[in-house]
């Protein structure tokens, strides 16, 4: 099969299309004909780069999300069944006390190939109306924003939530998912363009924190009274103080990335004077996987996609990737070469 193989660490240019050997499913696995794969800036262009904290054995191929038709199955496997559209979550391994779980495409090969092989557990059926791009990106995002914001921040109708990065991955998951629970939006990002991408998710205010002062604009959105959870994925040393200091007295905050450097500063005065919790995450269960699909396929859930690109274009994608051009995610589609 046509695989992206990189064999050192470096820019977008390690990167070549290759042949490799087609993977045999062993005990409780299925092989996938991969239909589509996106591109992430930590999982992948950080790995690639030789900047993630675990990184792969070389050579090695990306792709943390795949989905696609199973196209062969090993013994044991029962749920699953060659021709079901499946996709993917990013665990390949159990977590233990010890160790931390195994990670498609970042400790074993993934998705940035013609064929991939997963753990039968680590499939989800794509319902009939939701295409491979969307079941891609919904399963990599929205389950870890239902985590985040139903299990962990259990977020109330009624209640203000206002989302960092409102246009990214994981921001525009989080203001369907805080909708979808009930909240009031407020969808905040760096620029007019993706505040109103945000808006037409469902968002119900937005406000551009690089023209106006974030604070300031949550607390005229809300009466003065603030949010009640603020999500964020970016961890900015300039924009985490500004979200942190409109969180209503009893507020919470959690938090599931750091693209934005991940070191801030942290008002600890305001944080015990203003009962303030703060939470951090990642993960995402299979009845929060299930969720976002049957959403998807109720159509309440939708994708934010910029471009699709032919697998042997991989390197082209993570050049789009890195210079944050566009609006949604960028993906690989390995049927095209």
């Amino acid at each position: 099969m046509k695989a992206i193989v990189f064999r050192e660490f470096g820019p977008p240019g390690v990167m070549r299309l290759e042949d490799v050997p087609d993977p045999t499913p062993g005990p409780g696995e299925v092989v996938i004909k991969v239909h589509a794969v996106s591109v992430n800036r930590t999982l992948d262009l950080y790995v690639r780069a030789g900047k993630y904290p675990r990184l792969p054995a070389l050579p090695h191929v990306l792709g943390v999300d795949p989905s696609g038709v199973i196209t062969a199955v090993g013994s044991g496997v029962t749920s699953r069944k060659v021709g079901d559209r499946v996709a993917t979550t990013t665990r390949v391994t159990q977590a233990t006390a010890t160790e931390a779980p195994k990670l498609l495409g970042v400790q074993v090969w993934g998705g940035y190939a013609q064929y991939v092989k997963v753990p039968e557990w680590a499939t989800h059926l794509v319902p009939d109306g939701v295409d491979f791009p969307a079941a891609t990106v919904i399963t990599r995002h929205a389950p870890t924003a239902f985590h985040l914001l139903r299990n962990r921040a259990n977020v109330q109708p009624g209640e203000w939530v206002l989302v960092m990065g409102a246009a990214g991955g994981l921001g525009s998951a989080g203001v369907q998912a805080a909708k979808y629970l009930g909240a009031n939006v407020i969808a905040a990002a760096g620029a007019d363009a993706r505040v109103k991408a945000g808006l037409d998710l469902g968002a119900d205010a937005g406000v551009n924190y690089r023209a106006q002062d974030l604070t300031v604009e949550v607390l005229r959105i809300t009466g003065g009274h603030g949010v009640n959870l603020v999500f964020e994925n970016i961890g900015a040393p300039d924009l985490f103080p500004k979200a942190f200091a409109a969180i209503a007295r009893g507020g919470r905050l959690v938090t599931a990335g750091g693209h934005g450097g991940g070191i801030v500063p942290l008002d600890v005065n305001r944080l015990y004077h203003n009962h303030i919790t703060v939470m951090g995450a990642t993960g995402e269960g299979a009845t929060d996987v299930k969720l976002s699909l049957d959403a998807a396929a109720q159509g309440r859930f939708k994708v934010l996609i910029d471009q699709i690109l032919p697998l042997s274009e991989a390197v082209r994608a993570h050049e789009i990737v890195d210079a944050r051009e566009g609006i949604g995610k960028v993906l690989l589609d390995p049927m095209r070469l």
